[in-house]
This record gives structure tokens, sequence and C-alpha cells, in this order.
């Protein structure tokens, strides 16, 4: 069977129907000076690696060369762009500097009631007097702003570098405090509207109030390609000067050291202000688990990839190694025309899917184990039972445990889309309960081993987190069971290890 999918049913022109848009125009990689067939590769690494990724683009110049979208993601997805935010408030404060709104040597003291040798400078630059500001999430007090405060000074300002993040939510509420709205809506008219960001792109807010701006902006790819877009360009779109050139380069400068040690890693290219850099002179938006948008000024290339990796601790050099490897490929001047690859790469980026467990889809053991119902000893998840049924190509677990009787099917080799059956978990307010809310999600699963079944649960929502739950069995009367969780603030009673056996070997 040929290929169904051509590159000139995807060519188009990005929101065309958006008056006074940036435009980003749609090109074979050819025209940019790099071979699809690398490309091509560049797609495969990210494979072999069984990364789960959401969405790609390429984009070198203003034209995007490659674009591709993991179902059920798809250019419309509002994506949760978790840390990539912090860079957002950068530039918002940036803006409030031009402003006259504030300087970067003012103190925070004067936006908040408590004593604080720390300054705008220093929180941008994220070298604070604090080392760990504790655990927001689950602390009892119902304004975050009062939890990022009370702790002995640990450092000298503008000393040492440490990753803050209640850094960076306090300089989202300062923007917040000068200009009385919320620092996305403060973005849009200052330039996001003008370069055609979407405006339904929204923050999640923190209890309190404020936006969660270290964490919670929730924009499409395309729109952080144009974000990025702007950076790259020193503050300037279509020659209009809306950042002074000035200070975006300050911003980009990654002047703090970020590694000790002096290793080349994805986060040892220093720090600049809410921005990290990269290599090759580059900078990028790091987001927790996989928002990357990674830019090269010298070679006017820029990576958007938003994927969610969070339990893969390599997954970030992965990518950067992969990506170098495409860099490689990039020559000055276009390249000829080479349409049975650019077809080729056309109808992989169309056929994309979120990542799924593919292994083995059945096992002998699995007969035996159909329907039956395990109890299971005291273990630290509050499990009290559970049974596995098998279909065609899926199966279903339903298990007990404190919070009462839950239940999810799983494909087999595939993805099945659904609800977790876990309630409520946070919404629109991070850290704050909301009553019988669910995340959606991807479950999947496949026999590792013949008497070892993996499930892999994969959150997809405005909140994403990755669950295994791996059962070994020993025959068909007794299994061990792993849980382990990789998730911001949910799906805590989904780690450890448990022993169960079927009620007639447990009476025996």
């Amino acid at each position: 069977m040929g290929l169904s999918i051509r590159l000139s049913d995807i060519i188009r022109t990005d929101n065309q129907n958006r008056k006074g848009a940036f435009m980003m125009k749609r090109c074979t990689p050819e025209a940019v000076g790099c071979p699809s067939e690398a490309v091509l590769r560049f797609y495969r690494r990210l494979e072999e690696y069984r990364l789960s990724t959401h969405s790609v683009i390429l984009a070198r110049g203003e034209r995007v060369f490659s674009e591709s979208y993991f179902a059920p993601f798809d250019a419309d997805t509002k994506h949760r762009m978790y840390s990539v935010s912090k860079t957002f408030v950068g530039v918002a404060v940036l803006f409030c500097i031009q402003d006259g709104l504030l300087t970067l040597d003012t103190p925070i003291s004067e936006f908040f009631p408590y004593p604080s040798n720390d300054t705008v400078r220093s929180l941008l630059m994220m070298e604070t007097t604090a080392v760990e500001r504790g655990w927001w999430f689950t602390s009892e007090l119902e304004d975050r702003i009062d939890t990022c405060f009370g702790q002995a000074e640990q450092k000298l300002p503008l000393t040492q570098f440490n990753y803050d993040s209640q850094g960076s939510y306090l300089l989202g509420v300062i923007v917040e405090k000068l200009t009385g709205r919320p620092f996305l809506s403060y973005l849009q008219e200052k330039v996001l509207k003008d370069i055609g960001f979407s405006q339904d792109a929204y923050c999640l807010k923190a209890r309190g109030g404020y936006s969660f701006g270290d964490s919670g902006v929730m924009c499409t790819p395309r729109d952080l390609l144009r974000f990025a877009r702007f950076l790259m360009d020193g503050g300037r779109v279509e020659g209009k000067q809306y950042l002074r050139e000035e200070l975006v380069r300050q911003m980009l400068d990654c002047r703090t050291v970020t590694d000790d040690y002096g290793f080349a890693t994805s986060d040892s290219y220093g720090y600049g202000w809410q921005i990290w850099g990269a290599p090759r002179g580059g900078f990028a938006m790091l987001g927790m688990g996989g928002q990357l948008a990674v830019c090269f000024p010298r070679e006017d290339a820029v990576l958007i990839l938003n994927s969610d990796n969070q339990g893969n601790p390599c997954y970030r050099d992965q990518v950067y190694g992969a990506l170098l490897e495409l860099l490689d490929s990039l020559h000055e001047k276009p390249l000829s025309e080479n349409s049975d690859a650019a077809n080729a790469l056309a109808a992989y980026e169309g056929s994309r899917k979120l990542f799924s467990l593919c292994g083995e889809t059945d096992s002998p053991i699995r007969r035996a184990i159909d329907g039956k119902t395990f109890v299971c000893r005291d273990n630290p998840m509050g499990w009290r039972r559970f049974r596995l049924t098998f279909f065609e190509g899926a199966g279903r677990l339903e298990y007990e445990n404190a919070n009462g009787c839950m239940a999810f099917s799983f494909g087999l080799g595939c993805n099945l889309f659904g609800l977790f059956p876990e309630r409520g978990y946070s919404g629109m307010v991070a850290g704050a309960p909301m009553e019988g809310n669910r995340y959606r999600a991807a479950f999947s699963a496949d026999w590792a081993e013949e008497r070892k079944l993996r499930i892999r649960v994969q959150i997809i929502d405005s909140y994403f987190g990755n669950l295994a739950i791996t059962f070994g069995f020993v025959d068909a009367e007794r299994v061990t069971v792993r849980m382990k969780k990789t998730a911001e603030n949910f799906l805590d009673n989904y780690q450890g290890i448990l022993i169960a056996e079927t009620a007639g070997k447990q009476e025996r």
C-alpha cells in the first residue's frame, strides 16, 4: 500500500485568518538547507529512546520545515508548559522594567510583608538567598506567598545558583501587583497578541489567587514557537521593537554557572534571567518532563518539543543528542528538492501516535489469572484486592483501595484513553483539591516477561504524570505488585510494593 500523505497536502501558512499575526510559513526541509532524511533520523532517534512525545516543530528563520503531532495531541491543544512558564514571567518582568515600574535592584521586600535581602535581579538569575523554600503544595498555609518566606538566609544574594521555582513565582506576583492584572494578560497587551499568540491561552492559579507563573502556562506549540522567535530576534517582530534589545540580550546572557563539576549536560550551559543556556551558544526554555524551546542563533534554528518523560532522567540529554546531530546536517544554502524523501517525512509526521507499551500482547499465564481476585497483604498504597480481566487486544484492572472501588481499561500494545479513576485532583488552582475532578489518561500494557505484566498510565491533562504498575506472578495464585509514579503532587498513593494471593491460597 503506497503512501497516502504528500507534502503538498500539509503545506500551509499558519494563522492565515489572524489579522496582524506573525506568519510562520511551512516549507520542505531542503528549502532551509536541511535534508529530509536528517529530519526523519531525528524523529527515529526520539522513537528509539521510547520518549513520550506529544508534538515537534522544527523551524529555521521564519519557516517551519517540520511539524508533527502525536495523537490525541494536535496543533490546537493547549499544552501545559511547566517551567517554560518561567521565561514568560521573566519577559513580563523586563516589560515592567521598560515601563519604569521597577528596576533590577528593587528589593522584593517592597512587595511582601517579609524581610528579605533578595532583589529582582537575584530572583531573575536564581542566585537568591534560598537553597530550599519548602514544598508549597502540601503546606497548610492558604496563600502560596506565605510559603516562600520564613526560612533563615541560606546564601548571600548573587553568589550561588540554586534552582528556585518559588522565586520565579514571586516574580510573577510582583508583575501582577504592579500591573493589576494576570502577567499573561499583561504580556498579551505588550506583544503576544500582535504575534498571533492564542488569545485563549491562560495560566493556572496558585493558592492565594495569583498566577502559577513558574509552571502553569497553557498554550499551543505554535504559540511557543512565536514566543521563541520573538526572543531570537532580540525583542523585535517584523521590524517593530517591542522590548529593548539590550534587555533581551542581558536576559539571554547565561552568565550564572549551574554545574559545579563542569560536566557537559543539558543543564550545565549556564542560566540567564529565567532562561537556560544551551549547547553551541544557544538558549532554552525547559519544562518538567519534556517541554522544550531550544534556540540556536548561529544556525537561526528553533526546536519546539512537548512531551512528558517524567521518570526518565536522561530524556533531555537524549533529545539534545538527536538535535545536535540534526544541526550538523544543516547547510547555509537551500538544497535541491527531494520529493520522495520529503513525502516520506510528511507521511511519518502525519501518522504519529502517543507512545504506548509495545511488547508481547499475550502470555501463557494470562488465561490462568484471568478474572481471579487477589487479596493484598498490608501495603503502603492501601490496596485491599484487585482483579485482572482480559479481552481481545485489551484488559481491565479493577481494584479497591482506601478511596473505594476503582477500575480502568488498558490496551495491550496500544493505548486506550479514558479518565483515571481517582477523584479530587487539582484543577484551575494548583494544590487545591477539586471535588470530583479526574484527569484524562492513556492506558497501555504489555507482557515484559512471561510472568510479568506492565501497565503504563500517562496522565495527559492540564497536569501530566506517569504511573507504572508491574505485576510479577510466581504462579496463578501469588503475585508481587510494584507501583512507581512520577507526578507533581498527585498519584501519591500509587508508590510502593505489595504481595497478593488468591483468596483460596490465603485460606490454605
